[in-house]
């Protein structure tokens, strides 16, 4: 999961990563698993024209969903 973006500020990390991650962030927010695969899912966004690069999830926007909550 150790990568950079060119400038360092790459807000998006891999669906994969996003998954890797799941039962610690549960754990540390306090919520069900299946509510965090639920905003991971509703935060992927989809690769350019759906044909260049990988899915991927904007980390500020899921952390956004995740503040919500409570």
């Amino acid at each position: 999961m150790v990568t950079a973006s060119g400038s360092g500020l790459d807000p998006n990390i891999s669906v994969a990563a996003a998954i890797v991650q799941i039962k610690r962030i549960a754990a540390t927010r306090n919520i069900k698993e299946e509510i965090l695969q639920n905003l991971i899912t509703q935060n992927t966004e989809g690769s350019l024209f759906g044909l260049f690069g990988p899915e991927k999830i904007n980390v500020l926007k899921l952390n956004i969903s995740l503040d919500q909550i409570k």
